[in-house]
């Protein structure tokens, strides 16, 4: 749950983390409810395929419960949430080898869309170039400049999240985060996205 996140929101997540700690298995599953889906995106971006990520997120839910004891009353539950997947994810994506995928939304986070009319035919193939383009870009980066791009625009983690979901300080994904955007700048030309204006 993000920091902006309403008052009513953040109390009942405090609520049903107190019970699942208490041993309220229903707590817990409601939780998982609550976080799965980003749980789910930063699994898919770190294990490398759907099936791993998959398998990743059940079994990090499953040693998040265990870990539960451990959780630090009147923390935010979605970092840790998230940091329980990185961790698994990770675990996992070594095994397998370099991930693929999420590729495609860059073009959206880094050039934009063609507006709700959808677009020009021209429009539509200068998109199918840009998307090459930006595509190429992103893999001509160092995987842990890609991964750190991903988690912030391709998935919309917040800098905390993403220091949680990758087990890094935040310091570090500002720093990354700085690193792998004048990168992507300097591989798309001075010509590329204005990704000062990523939010």
């Amino acid at each position: 749950m993000g920091p902006d996140a309403p008052v009513d929101a953040v109390a009942r997540e405090a609520a049903l983390v107190r019970r699942a700690q208490a041993g309220d298995a229903e707590a817990y599953g409601d939780l998982v409810t609550m976080h799965q889906a980003a749980a789910f995106r930063v699994a898919r971006l770190l294990a490398g395929s759907a099936a791993e990520a998959e398998d990743a997120a059940q079994e990090a839910f499953v040693k998040a419960y265990l870990a539960l004891g451990r959780f630090r009353a009147g923390a935010p539950f979605r970092p840790w949430l998230l940091q329980v997947v990185g961790n698994e994810a990770r675990n996992r994506r070594r095994a397998l080898g370099r991930r693929t995928g999420l590729l495609d939304r860059a073009v959206i986070a880094f050039r934009g869309s063609a507006g709700a009319g959808g677009p020009s035919p021209e429009t539509a193939v200068l998109l199918g170039e840009l998307r090459d383009e930006v595509r190429a870009a992103l893999l001509r980066l160092r995987d842990e400049e890609r991964t750190i791009v991903a988690c912030r625009y391709l998935l919309d983690l917040s800098e905390a999240e993403t220091a949680s979901a990758l087990g890094v300080p935040p310091g570090t994904v500002k720093s990354r985060l700085h690193r792998a955007m004048g990168r992507l700048r300097s591989e798309l030309g001075e010509a590329g996205p204005a990704t000062e204006a990523v939010p």
